[in-house]
């Protein structure tokens, strides 16, 4: 004859076995939806300083600075096992130092239950453009990219670049810097 205890034990491994076994197949129909979508970025006339940069050991550096406006509608990413999107807006650019120069400019975090249609104007960057050097005076393949992680209440966390990529073309001199 089995003990209670043992018994108790039989039955709680079921439990979190049934239980696994439906977390992973409920995992496995989000696959079934959407998970990309399309946005709009604009931006208005973009400008570039050339400035101290006191956490770069004082080094004067190129800094850029433009508002931009963003359209997208978030919806249909939400689905059951959506808790929250990661968005962030990232600029991509190369120099002559750098093949490859990735900046993220704008973050944001969206909850489920919240207004899932961004519409933003005239919006500034939430983080500073430093280049690191004179990369951006006259720089005319500036891109911007939306991104976004889903954040699941069951499964992978998938970092999803969005189509509607939107160039920046930066002046051929500096602005004042006062």
């Amino acid at each position: 004859m089995h003990s209670l205890l043992s018994r108790a034990n039989a039955l709680f491994a079921f439990t979190l076995t049934v239980t696994g076994v439906l977390a992973f197949g409920l995992f496995l129909t989000t696959f079934l939806y959407e998970q990309n979508g399309m946005v709009k970025i604009n931006s208005a006339k973009a400008t570039v300083k050339h400035l101290t940069e006191f956490g770069a050991g004082k080094k004067k550096n190129d800094i850029g600075f433009f508002n931009f406006d963003l359209d997208a509608d978030l919806e249909p990413l939400f689905n059951w096992n959506v808790k929250q999107l990661f968005l962030y807006l990232t600029a991509e650019y190369t120099t002559p130092q750098n093949k490859l120069n990735e900046v993220v400019l704008w973050d944001k975090i969206v909850l489920k239950g919240q207004n899932y249609k961004l519409k933003m104007r005239n919006a500034k960057t939430k983080y500073f453009f430093w280049d690191d050097g004179a990369g951006l005076k006259a720089n005319k393949n500036v891109t911007l990219y939306l991104t976004w992680n889903i954040i699941p209440n069951v499964g992978y966390l998938p970092n999803i670049p969005v189509d509607g990529a939107h160039r920046i073309v930066f002046p051929d001199q500096y602005s004042s810097s006062s």
